[in-house]
């Protein structure tokens, strides 16, 4: 299993919000790359980055940090937040990122999210499935739809995807443990799903369960913020 640390961007800064809540904001660093530097440092090989600048408006804001990280670290970076055109696919991947992470977009424009997996490959491209409920938000959170998140799942496996990041926006940022019995559920469906349990870790000993179940990585932010988790004792994981 995977171990991916997070760095949320807010006007280049490093943060975490709390259930996606932009007016429960607190700034860790002023520094992203200088946070994405200890990471690598301490063992650490991936990095999901979140544009939540961008998410909430629409098209990619903070690409400087994205060349920042990705021209001075050797991280495998999956990148997320604001990417709503074909300029912006390829502009981001030009940046340097392994993979990008598109929801809101799968959810708007399903035609040209299909293009990109057919463009790109499924090995770069991940589905982002954030979900209140059983229902899938969108817009940095912002906007809660129609769509029911195992139809949504459903649908893009067969057009192909095999990577998703689910994130249960009740439990993020709250350090109150991860939605084990969501992600189980979403295994015994889709058992060859590489799923990237996203929200709510907060004590390492939360590893081996989702590890028990087979998901493909787990994403790490506020606990490590918070000093609950250790990032060189994360690393041996």
């Amino acid at each position: 299993m995977r171990i991916i640390p997070a760095i949320d961007l807010i006007n280049g800064k490093c943060v975490r919000l709390t259930q996606g809540d932009y007016n429960q904001k607190k700034i860790y660093n002023e520094n992203p790359l200088e946070v994405a530097k200890e990471f690598e440092a301490a063992g650490i090989e991936y990095l999901h980055l979140v544009d939540l600048d961008g998410a909430k408006a629409g098209h990619v804001v903070n690409y400087d940090v994205i060349e920042s990280i990705c021209n001075n670290t050797n991280l495998k970076v999956d990148f997320g937040g604001g990417i709503q055109s074909n300029e912006d696919i390829e502009k981001v991947f030009n940046s340097g990122v392994q993979q990008i992470t598109g929801g809101s977009i799968a959810i708007r424009n399903q035609e040209m999210f299909i293009g990109w997996i057919e463009k790109y490959g499924s090995e770069k491209i991940i589905l982002g499935a954030d979900v209140i409920g059983t229902k899938i938000a969108i817009s940095g959170w912002q906007e809660e739809t129609a769509t029911e998140l195992v139809d949504f799942l459903s649908f893009y496996i067969e057009k192909g995807i095999q990577y998703v990041i689910c994130t249960d926006v009740a439990k993020d940022g709250l350090l109150a443990g991860t939605s084990i019995d969501l992600y189980t559920e979403l295994m015994l469906k889709f058992p060859t799903l590489k799923l990237i349990a996203s929200g709510g870790v907060t004590e390492i000993g939360e590893l081996d369960g989702l590890k028990d179940i087979n998901v493909d990585g787990a994403i790490i932010g506020k606990a490590i913020y918070e000093g609950r988790i250790n990032i060189e004792e994360l690393a041996k994981v």
